[in-house]
């Protein structure tokens, strides 16, 4: 599977200690070859987006053919809250 990055997980990456930015982009790596990986569908979002643990870090993505698209990069305690607002802003009229 191929991997595009949007640019806010671009940014997200930037932000990140080399470390945990290198352990990041090895999770999405093997995960795009292999499907391992501590993968959650995230539930109430269309088209289906996917979470990916790595540490106190949360990847959000969604799959479209052979592509996986990395949508953010967040530290849990930043992902929990935005998924929450998401799932809101869907639900309003």
């Amino acid at each position: 599977m191929e991997i595009a990055w949007t640019g806010a997980a671009l940014s997200d990456m930037a932000g990140l200690d080399k470390g945990i930015a290198r352990r990041v982009k090895q999770s999405v790596e093997r995960f795009a070859e292999t499907g391992v990986g501590d993968v959650k569908r995230l539930q109430g979002i269309d088209p289906p987006e996917f979470r990916l643990r790595v540490g106190d870090y949360r990847v959000r993505f969604h799959k479209d053919g052979e592509t996986v698209t990395v949508l953010r990069v967040r530290n849990r305690r930043e992902s929990d809250p935005e998924v929450a607002d998401h799932l809101r802003m869907r639900e309003s009229p």
